[in-house]
């Protein structure tokens, strides 16, 4: 893998985040500081972390240790869309469909991490 912007999971989180901060400029003016500002960092910080990691010199603990922070901002960004349904700011629809690319990226840095884990692994032997 010769950059960051080959893999799919930094597409899919680099288009959810842009459409993260599209869908909150619906959200109420008093969330601004709040749940609008989280949801958007935590969805920006899937992508840049991503692209953090594989900008390390070598694929190893820091590369690994960047996409683990992508994936727990992955679950944030789980709650925080629940959080943004339950107080109205998202519809049935758009909550499940953006939960659902959600669960989508979610699974695809994991499998990301347990692959290059074992690359690690047999390289390291």
């Amino acid at each position: 893998m010769r950059s960051y912007r080959e893999l799919l999971v930094y597409k899919k989180s680099y288009e959810q985040a842009k459409g993260i901060y599209e869908l909150t400029r619906s959200f109420p003016k008093e969330e601004q500081f709040g749940l609008t500002s989280q949801i958007k960092r935590a969805a920006t910080s899937i992508p840049l972390n991503i692209a953090e990691g594989y900008g390390k010199a070598e694929i190893g603990a820091e590369v690994l240790r960047f996409l683990s922070m992508a994936r727990g901002s992955s679950c944030e960004m789980e709650v925080l869309l629940e959080f943004s349904k339950d107080f109205g700011y998202l519809s049935s629809g758009d909550y499940e469909y953006l939960s659902e690319e959600q669960r989508q990226i979610g699974k695809m840095l994991t499998g990301l991490i347990r692959s290059l884990k074992e690359k690690t692994a047999t390289t390291n032997v």
